[in-house]
Parts: structure tokens; C-alpha cells; sequence
């Protein structure tokens, strides 16, 4: 079987893409393991297809690095939002004049904007509303503080974090089913001299660190109040409002590019 497939990345956070809206290949979990694999497939942190949505531009379901379905992927759906786009779907705001998307993800109901794109340079910038977290979801856990913003992530502030052994602690952490029974994604955090709040991530289904999260950034500006934050893959925006009782109006925005396309085979 030839598959055709996109490959995206969020600021480092790559992804491959597969329009499954005429014909669904039924892509098994080895399959999509084997597309991911840096040796010998495409190589991706995780795969999303997108597909037919009532009422919505379109589904996005995302699948990760070990071919396992996922949760919700903010740099996935960002870079799927770009995807949509140049298929023609979605729509120009009048209010914004941007391009602007709706779409289904493992969560709910996203909105995306299109804040800039170069058709030349294949690079743009991309927003994405997060879903809304509630205070009490916030929970102080030994050194650290836990919320689920569509992934659930375990967010610790470190020192010397351009140093720090982000694989085998976050790998510990991750693995402690005693605070997180069905696993957690790791995120660590330094406040820089330039008033940047700097983040990396072990991320769970990766089994390793990625380049940059866009749920784990966005955990990490509602953990520390820092709305400006930078990752291995490049700098993030988070903006929300805090209310009394949760954090609303969440929007995400960072890098996206287009990396290419192609067709492989999948027999």
C-alpha cells in the first residue's frame, strides 16, 4: 500500500500527516511505530490523520511515537491547523481578517488561527485555544505541580536546566505510578535572565526529549504565570486569563513549518 503523507514540525516537534478524508488506510499501531522510527521510517515524534468532522473543518487524531493513539498534541494541532489551510479548509475571520480553523481533536473542540505564513520559506506562525483548566486540577505533588491541559504533564522547576539529565530523571518521574497511574509527561523549568521562562520535556509514547510540547507549554506558563517561554525547537506565547475558578481563554501560539511530502510504502 502507498501512503501519501506530509511531514510538519512545531518548533522542532515533528510530525507526519495523513489526509484520511476520501480513504482511511486503517494504519495498524506497528505501522505507524515503523513510520515514526527515525531509522528506518520517516521519522516523526508521533503521527495525526486528518479526517472528516460533522459540524467541524475537520478530526484530528493523534497517534504517538510508538504508534499508540495519543492525547491531545498542541504543536500536532497546530501544524495540522497549517496543513488544513492549504488544503482550503477553513475560513477567513472578518473580524481578525486571519485564516481561521475549527476542528475536533482527543479533547474537544479546537479553534485555530493562521497569524502568518510565507509560502516561500514554508515557515509561518500558528495559534491554537486550549481547552480550559480548572484551578482545583492543579495539584501540588512533592516537588512539583500536575495538570492535565489535553495531555497530562508533572511540571518542576530546576536549576542549570541547560545541563540538567532531562531524559533519565524525566524518565524516572514519568514511570512513577505512584503519582501518575496512567504515566505523566515530564516538564522542567528554569526563569531565564531575559525574563523568558525556559522548558524542556520528556514526553510519554516518545520515551525520550522532545524538541519542544505544546500542552507542556502551555502547563508551564499556567504553573508559573510566565507567558513567554522558550524551547530547544525555538520560542512559545501562552496567553489566558485567570479567573477565580479556572484558566480560560488559553491560546498557544509558536513556529510551524512544512517540511515535505511524499509517498511510502506501508506493506
Amino acid at each position: 500500500m502507498d501512503l501519501d503523507f506530509v511531514k510538519y514540525d512545531g518548533a522542532g516537534n515533528d510530525f507526519v500527516v495523513v489526509d484520511i478524508r476520501k480513504a482511511d488506510p486503517k494504519l495498524t499501531q506497528e505501522q505507524i511505530a515503523h513510520l515514526c522510527h527515525r531509522r528506518f521510517g520517516i521519522g516523526a515524534d508521533g503521527l495525526m490523520t486528518l479526517g472528516n468532522a460533522e459540524g467541524a473543518d475537520f478530526e484530528m487524531r493523534y497517534y504517538n511515537n510508538d504508534g499508540a493513539l495519543g492525547s491531545m498534541c498542541g504543536n500536532g494541532g497546530r501544524c495540522i491547523a497549517a496543513f488544513a489551510d492549504s488544503l482550503g479548509l477553513g475560513h477567513r475571520d472578518e473580524e481578525s481578517g486571519r485564516r481561521t480553523l475549527e476542528f475536533i481533536g482527543f479533547d474537544g473542540r479546537h479553534r485555530a488561527e493562521i497569524m502568518m505564513w510565507n509560502d516561500e520559506k514554508r515557515f509561518g506562525l500558528v495559534r491554537l485555544q486550549m481547552r480550559d483548566v480548572e484551578c482545583s486540577a492543579v495539584r501540588k505533588m512533592e516537588n512539583g505541580w500536575f495538570l492535565d491541559t489535553g495531555s497530562p504533564h508533572y511540571v518542576v522547576r530546576v536549576e542549570d536546566l541547560n545541563h540538567y539529565d532531562v531524559v533519565g530523571k524525566g524518565r524516572r518521574l514519568r514511570n512513577r505510578t505512584d503519582l501518575f497511574p496512567e504515566g505523566a509527561n515530564i516538564d522542567f523549568i528554569e526563569d531565564l535572565p531575559d525574563g523568558r521562562l525556559f522548558v524542556r520535556t520528556y514526553e510519554r509514547g516518545v520515551e525520550d526529549e522532545t524538541y519542544a510540547c505544546g500542552t507542556g507549554v502551555t502547563a508551564c506558563a499556567i504553573v508559573s504565570g510566565n507567558r513567554k517561554l522558550l524551547t530547544l525547537g525555538g520560542d512559545f506565547k501562552v496567553d489566558f486569563d485567570a479567573t477565580g475558578d479556572a484558566y480560560r481563554n488559553i491560546w498557544l501560539t509558536g513556529p510551524v513549518s512544512f517540511n515535505f511530502k511524499g509517498v511510502v510504502n506501508c506493506d
